[in-house]
């Protein structure tokens, strides 16, 4: 999360964050003692809010709406995160055995060239059955 804050998007001031998000200051500053937001600090300590900050705040809202209290909304949102952490995960591991699957039906094609032999033509043979002489 701190390498999409620093990616240059804006950043608001307390009662700038707060006035977008519907929301009292007191109550960003509350979310931030719970850990459920991590706000950037300005070189004298204020707070700067990013856009996936107020992001993060409706998302906070929308629960609390449903009815989850405050301990509710922290597992949810770490259920939230964990999710797109595998999901992420899944597409990396994905994307390694595309790679290897390409990597193997290489190395199969390779090894059939290797192991080719030219075909020969052979007329057409007639196939003549063997009687056993009796007594041997």
């Amino acid at each position: 999360m701190a390498e999409e804050r620093s990616s240059g998007r804006p950043l608001f001031m307390i009662s700038i964050a707060a006035e977008l998000a519907r929301m009292h200051p007191q109550t960003l500053r509350v979310y931030e003692r719970r850990g459920l937001l991590l706000p950037q600090r300005s070189a004298k300590n204020t707070r700067l809010y990013s856009q996936l900050d107020l992001d993060r705040l409706r998302r906070i809202q929308e629960l609390t709406d449903l009815g989850l209290n405050l301990a509710g909304v922290e597992r949810v949102l770490e259920m939230e995160d964990r999710i797109r952490e595998m999901a992420a995960e899944m597409e990396a591991m994905r994307s390694q055995l595309l790679d290897a699957a390409e990597r193997m039906r290489s190395e199969v094609r390779r090894v059939e060239q290797a192991q080719r032999r030219d075909l020969v033509r052979i007329g057409r043979v007639a196939i003549v059955p063997v009687r056993r002489r009796e007594g041997r």
